[in-house]
């Protein structure tokens, strides 16, 4: 019990060796949202969370920020010397104003929404952005928190005003100021996701300031996205599905239908469109970037990129692992991190990392003798039961074990199997088959009962209490007698399987259950008692304990002095 309480006392801390090289060099790929400075001659870019500046023609890219923050969507001032970004170095991300050139940035929002930049005006005074702020409640939007609004910042500073309340993203300015382009947004949908058609694909749309008049240029059942104005603004340059991957089109501004189609690009979409004043476009396209001058073909721009680790090629954790599992001498701790399950001692300073997947695995649970480790893992598709054992019989624990056998546990079918959990005995494990049923497994005889049919356990999520008895011949768990009930019981099963007895009938939330007193009761939660959840939220949980016996009962309800006397006998 002391290795179990010093555990939970000390800081838990994995270190592990992440692969990470001093310097990363050449062929980069995943540059996003570029765009193209107002005189053609350079093209800022993010690159894995910096803001970077390469030549239009390519070359050495050169880093503008490098913060530990996440910095994307640059935008160009009208006169090229600064650069408006989104970060999100306060918790949340907000607009940032930089030289183009690099230094300090300077931060123009501190709202606790999400700041996306769009554009300046074309006076260079002030950074469009969307953010969901506040919408007025004249809005046909109000109150519903889905769409953004368009405001805007000072360049120097200030307070942000409320431009327009419609919904509206990648906004453009016509050279005067007097109209924008902008796509709608008219639902919730994913905006990476390709090849979509319904009722709220995007649109292309007009603002005319002076008439305050919005006019919708494109009409079409596919996605419609990120007009930007030709330098003479007789031009709207857009990205479209509506050739089955997004590519570049354009048409004439005083005739919308004259749709015509840029770029033919067939295997993935083209994203992220801008256009400098000499008409030359810029896009990207694979996770590379591409320039397109009036009347010729795209050119990938190649770009080099020299830059520095930002993390030690040793990197120690001290936080967001869950202990999921002690082992029963109380000598070694399972854990899952970043969705990998790793092994440390309680008395050492040792970590053994079990897994090392693309998958999610979770739900360790050792055997009695500590010597092996029971888990869920998703790496075939389904969730599927494993077993991780020492190889040399010499290493008698996981977390010093140089070499470790892993193997599933059942055939790796559709069905799936989760939170496994070993019997006292060390001859079974019981696990959950498809999200609901009570399952177990003889290591013997390789083969699996069926202990609970699953009708009172409704869960979608697969996560049902349950626990072993001591003796191995019970199972104790949290269930539902009926399925329609938004509240739960405790139930006491056999093994074997059979009927559920419920052990508490209360008509209130109870769960956690698990054995006391040497397997003579049953310690859970509920809310019968105190504030309860009377058809709304909030109740609070008192522990309790539901006895077996009634020999278990006597002794517990014994005085101090009676007990006392009975140990002494």
């Amino acid at each position: 019990m002391k290795h179990i309480f010093g555990f939970l006392v000390l800081v838990f801390c994995l270190t592990f060796s992440v692969a990470a090289q001093n310097r990363v060099e050449n062929s980069p790929l995943w540059m996003r949202y570029p765009c193209i400075s107002p005189d053609g001659q350079h093209i800022a870019f993010s690159y894995k969370g910096d803001i970077f500046t390469v030549s239009a023609g390519g070359g050495q890219a050169v880093a503008i920020t490098m913060h530990e923050a996440y910095d994307y969507m640059p935008v160009w001032s009208p006169d090229g010397k600064k650069i408006a970004f989104a970060s999100n170095r306060f918790g949340n991300f907000d607009v940032f104003l930089v030289a183009a050139g690099g230094g300090t940035p300077e931060r123009l929002t501190t709202n606790s929404a999400n700041e996306s930049p769009y554009a300046f005006t074309p006076d260079g005074l002030f950074v469009v952005f969307g953010a969901k702020i506040q919408v007025p409640a004249a809005s046909a939007a109000f109150p519903s928190n889905v769409n953004a609004e368009l405001y805007k910042v000072a360049a120097s500073g200030g307070r942000p005003e409320l431009v327009l309340a419609a919904s509206m993203e990648d906004v453009s300015f016509s050279a005067d100021g007097k109209t924008l382009l902008y796509h709608d947004k008219k639902g919730n949908e994913d905006k990476w996701r390709k090849h979509h058609t319904s009722s709220v694909a995007k649109d292309i749309w007009q603002y005319d300031f002076a008439a305050n008049r919005f006019t919708q240029l494109i009409d079409n059942e596919s996605e419609d996205r990120n007009p930007v104005f030709s330098p003479d603004n007789a031009q709207v340059y857009f990205l479209s599905e509506r050739s089955g991957s997004f590519n570049v089109w354009a048409f004439p501004v005083a005739n919308p239908a004259q749709v015509k189609q840029i770029t033919t690009f067939t295997t993935n979409p083209v994203r992220f469109l801008s256009v400098a004043k000499t008409g030359t476009l810029c896009f990207g396209y694979d996770g590379e970037i591409y320039t397109l001058a009036a009347n010729g073909k795209p050119s990938k721009v190649a770009i080099s990129i020299t830059e520095e680790a930002k993390k030690n090629d040793l990197e120690t954790i001290s936080k967001g692992a869950a202990a999921r599992a002690v082992s029963a001498d109380g000598k070694q701790v399972a854990s899952v991190l970043r969705g990998e399950i790793f092994v440390s001692s309680t008395d050492y300073k040792y970590t053994k990392r079990i897994t090392n997947t693309a998958a999610k695995d979770d739900s360790p649970n050792f055997s009695p003798d500590g010597k092996s480790l029971v888990y869920a893992s998703e790496r075939t598709g389904t969730w599927n039961l494993y077993i991780a054992t020492p190889t040399r019989k010499e290493e008698t624990y996981l977390f010093n074990a140089t070499v470790i056998r892993e193997e599933p546990l059942l055939p790796s079918v559709a069905t799936e199997y989760m939170h496994p959990k070993w019997s006292p005995d060390g001859k079974e494990i019981a696990f959950i088959q498809n999200r609901h049923r009570l399952m177990v497994y003889n290591i013997a005889t390789k083969k699996v009962r069926q202990v609970t049919d699953g009708a009172g356990n409704p869960t979608t999520e697969g996560n049902i209490n349950y626990e072993w008895s001591p003796d191995s011949r019970w199972f104790v768990l949290t269930y539902t007698p009926n399925r329609h009930d938004p509240y739960s019981d405790i139930g006491l099963v056999s093994a074997q399987g059979g009927k559920i007895t419920n052990l508490t009938n209360s008509g209130y939330r109870s769960g956690n259950p698990s054995w006391a007193l040497g397997g003579n009761a049953i310690l859970f939660q509920t809310e019968r008692y105190g504030m309860r959840n009377h058809a709304s939220w909030g109740s609070l949980n008192d522990a309790m304990l539901v006895f077996l016996n009634q020999k278990a009962f006597d002794k517990y309800s014994l005085s101090e002095d009676d007990f006392k006397l009975l140990e002494e006998v």
